[in-house]
């Protein structure tokens, strides 16, 4: 895949995502909401944080097992319960996000939802790739 990173000067600097990416590929995989789930099914970690880096490390275990590395993620949606909490955690998300997945930001959103599938879920993350 090739990806361009687009963030035009009109528009606020983004910080930890991009303002839109420009993919090219012939596979598109469509990544199903992660949340902080271990291999038991039971949700894991008590603090934001903690849930986020579990979430996303399962989102780019999905990822990987296409083939796909986290630079070929063209978007991602963040679920999040509380988005004051997520922006009181800000700093330290972009930092588990930069360890894990990398700098090579895709699209995102973050959405506040009432809830999630699992009562004890903070966040949640889906996204898409695209593959060469």
């Amino acid at each position: 895949m090739t990806a361009e990173r687009v963030n035009p000067p009109g528009l606020s600097p983004p910080t930890g995502f991009s303002h839109a990416v420009v993919a090219t590929g012939t596979r598109v995989v469509f990544l199903a909401g992660q949340t902080a789930l271990d291999a038991d099914g039971k949700v894991v970690g008590d603090t934001l944080p903690e849930q986020f880096e579990k979430a996303l490390t399962n989102l780019l275990t999905a990822l990987t097992a296409t083939g796909a590395t986290p630079a070929d993620l063209a978007r991602v949606t963040v679920y999040a319960t509380d988005v004051a909490a997520y922006r009181t955690h800000a700093p330290e998300l972009g930092r588990i996000w930069r360890e894990v997945a990398g700098r090579d930001y895709p699209a995102m959103a973050v959405v506040e939802v009432v809830r999630l599938w699992d009562d004890r879920a903070m966040v949640e993350l889906d996204g898409f790739a695209v593959l060469p």
